[in-house]
């Protein structure tokens, strides 16, 4: 039976550059991928233009049900509520609100998409500090959940609802001391100097108020699980002091997000899938505290949680060409690629994995990755071990589904579509390639200068 011969590869010396070495000594080559879901990422890019955000549902159903499940193993009442701040993509929004998911919204513009997007106001979970006396308004009138978070907003709200006579479903975040420094003190109201307990008092005080819950958002990509563990005790305590003093049962614990993906964090010697804690060890760490806090068994409150990045980040790639190559001053390779940090804003603070899509030989080198943005800041990776790519191949960067989507910028170059490959492997376009069309649309030019 006849054999296809491999590809001949010369003979060569090669340069030692072992670039940027780990606890572990140089990092290893990164595999290649040539399709996602089926599809093919040269076909993806050709359809649809490059660069292009691909998300897979596939992937993002099964980390939703896993975080479902490592809650709802350890917990019996539960509820995940999707962060709209993390992609706020309608289509990504409605698979998880099928999948069982409230709404967690900071401002009046994802309040709208919400309720467009069919979530009951009552399912709607409304946070941030820049509330409006209008969207405050709006959110009392089909009674969602709102997180108070200064004393100004409970002013404006404990207004409203005295002279429209509604009443109004409201929790207050809390910050406090859970190990991580620095403290996220600037959202809500302090436990340890007696701000939070203060508000509380001032809450009580106003029939048109009913306090139902507490809120607490103890950092972003927290790999402490040990400080999730301190904040659900805290406020399980708080919860029991306000139905000792107050008589008032507090009916949710809402512990916030910030659990962090599989993405590594620029400088840690492991990779993040090897070293960041599994959704397990944060459920354990959240739902034993409760569990042990004292809490009659009839009176458990309902944990909430808003996670976002943990939830999506493994399931949205970003598909790219190679613009040219070239050789720094000090001998290092780098690569010009079609996508820069105004798409890719995370690349600021990941390594995010970038895997080539065709087969490679053993030829390999550090080099380093950037964009087509005319400034200096414009680094995708400082550091990477890469087999030699030309003009046209292709890259595949990993778990870039959280925040890429909303942080991203019009800057230089015009933001690429995004598309949703569905549980059947189909791809459909869930946000068209903006065009000079689109960004002009928003322009108005004064009369003076429509001549000569």
């Amino acid at each position: 039976m006849a054999t296809s011969k491999k590809p001949y590869e010369r003979p060569v010396i090669q340069r030692l550059n072992a670039g940027v070495t780990g606890k572990f000594g140089q990092p290893s080559v990164t595999a290649s991928v040539s399709n996602i879901d089926g599809n093919s990422v040269d076909a993806l890019i050709q359809q649809f233009g490059s660069p292009l955000f691909v998300i897979s549902e596939n992937t993002l159903t099964k980390t939703y049900r896993d975080a479902e499940r490592a809650f709802t193993n350890r917990y019996p009442k539960v509820q995940l509520a999707w962060s709209y701040k993390t992609n706020y993509l309608d289509a990504v929004c409605r698979i998880y609100h099928r999948l069982g998911a409230w709404a967690e919204v900071v401002s009046g513009f994802e309040y709208e998409k919400a309720l467009a997007n069919g979530v009951e106001g009552s399912k709607i979970i409304f946070n941030g500090p820049g509330k409006s006396a209008a969207e405050l308004e709006k959110a009392i009138h089909n009674q969602s959940l709102i997180h108070i978070d200064h004393a100004d907003e409970f002013y404006v709200l404990r207004e409203l609802v005295q002279q429209n006579g509604q009443s109004a479903r409201v929790a207050i975040r809390v910050n406090m001391d859970c190990g991580i420094y620095p403290q996220w003190d600037r959202f809500g109201f302090n436990l340890e100097n007696g701000e939070a307990f203060n508000m509380i008092e001032q809450i009580c005080s106003v029939d048109e108020m009913h306090l139902e819950g507490l809120h607490c958002h103890i950092g972003t990509f927290v790999l402490s699980t040990q400080s999730y563990s301190i904040a659900a005790a805290k406020m399980s305590q708080l919860a029991l002091q306000i139905k000792k003093q107050f008589s008032i049962t507090i009916k949710y614990l809402d512990l916030g997000g910030g659990f962090a993906s599989k993405n590594t964090l620029k400088g840690s010697f492991l990779q993040g899938q090897d070293a960041n804690p599994s959704i397990d060890k944060y459920a354990e760490a959240i739902c034993s505290a409760i569990l042990k806090s004292g809490f009659n068994e009839n009176e458990l409150p309902l944990l909430i949680l808003e996670s976002g990045r943990a939830l999506i980040d493994e399931s949205g790639y970003l598909l790219g060409s190679v613009l040219s190559h070239k050789r720094l001053g000090d001998g290092r390779s780098a690569l010009i690629l079609d996508f820069g940090v105004n798409v890719l804003f995370t690349a600021f603070w990941y390594d995010h994995k970038i895997s080539t899509t065709q087969v490679h030989g053993q030829w390999q080198e550090d080099m380093v990755l950037y964009g087509p943005l005319c400034m200096n800041i414009d680094v995708v990776r400082e550091h990477i071990t890469l087999p030699p790519l030309n003009k046209g191949d292709k890259v595949v960067v990993h778990n870039t589904g959280a925040y890429n989507m909303t942080q991203w910028m019009q800057f230089i170059s015009m933001r690429p579509a995004v598309v949703l490959i569905d549980r059947n492997e189909k791809p459909h376009t869930i946000r068209l390639r903006e065009t000079t069309a689109t960004i002009q649309a928003q322009e108005k030019i004064p009369n003076h200068l429509t001549h000569g």
